[in-house]
């Protein structure tokens, strides 16, 4: 499924003796676990260097559910939407200050997957040529799956924040791209031929401009800085 997270399930159902359970070295802990982009506390039990979950809350944390039949296990779970990233994780304890690397490196991608699509929108408007729902959903959901692993890149109280401009960013460029859409339905898209900056000037276009060259300028520097224009 397009835009969806594959997520690899490990059950295992076996009869241990007595003896191999003493033998074994068992720990368990509580930690923050994310799936698709949900997260939450889980219990995890840790046998001979292997972590393993329990299928009930594993369900819970992605608002799935899992119920016994017979002699198996049924579990469901909700995959992530490619048109709606998911929120930033919780925070965890002992994180390093400032953007990590793999948050930057994300997040470059997902910038660039976004100028991309507001710039192939623009050329089309502003050329008069024919855009669909369809053939702009394209390339909002690559975008949206590249937000999406920033997302998941996001170790940091910085990364998080920083993620909320970026995703922001993302939300300012799904609208302007729908109402480029419907304008080209109404048949209201002439107004942009009027001079080459018409699109360009627009409130929503330089909103867009400013704040991808803030967010470029900040992933740079590799430390979270805040701007009015993502917002």
């Amino acid at each position: 499924m397009r835009g969806s997270w594959r997520i690899v399930l490990l059950v295992f159902l076996v009869s241990l003796s007595l003896t191999r359970i003493s033998s074994a070295q068992i720990k368990r802990l509580s930690r923050t676990l994310l799936v698709n982009g949900q997260s939450g506390k889980a219990q995890l039990v840790e046998i001979d260097g292997r972590m393993y979950v329990a299928v009930d809350e594993l369900a819970q944390i992605t608002n799935g559910s899992s119920h016994f039949e017979a002699n198996r296990i049924v579990l469901n779970l909700p995959m992530a939407s490619a048109n709606t990233p998911a929120t930033a994780p919780l925070p965890s304890s002992g994180e390093e200050p400032g953007l990590s690397r793999d948050f930057m490196k994300a997040s470059i991608e997902a910038i660039a997957g976004m100028r991309e699509w507001a710039s192939t929108m623009a050329y089309a408007i502003e050329n008069g040529y024919q855009i669909t729902e369809g053939w702009a959903a394209g390339y909002r959901e690559k975008a949206a799956r590249n937000v999406n692993l920033a997302n998941v890149a996001a170790s940091t109280e910085a990364d998080r924040n920083a993620f909320q401009l970026l995703n922001n960013e993302f939300d300012a460029v799904r609208d302007w791209s729908n109402e480029l859409v419907e304008a080209k339905k109404s048949m209201d898209a002439g107004k942009y031929a009027v001079s080459a900056n018409a699109l360009r000037d627009e409130p929503a276009s330089q909103k867009i401009i400013n704040c991808g060259r803030f967010l470029a300028s900040m992933l740079g520097s590799g430390t979270f800085q805040d701007d009015p224009s993502c917002h």
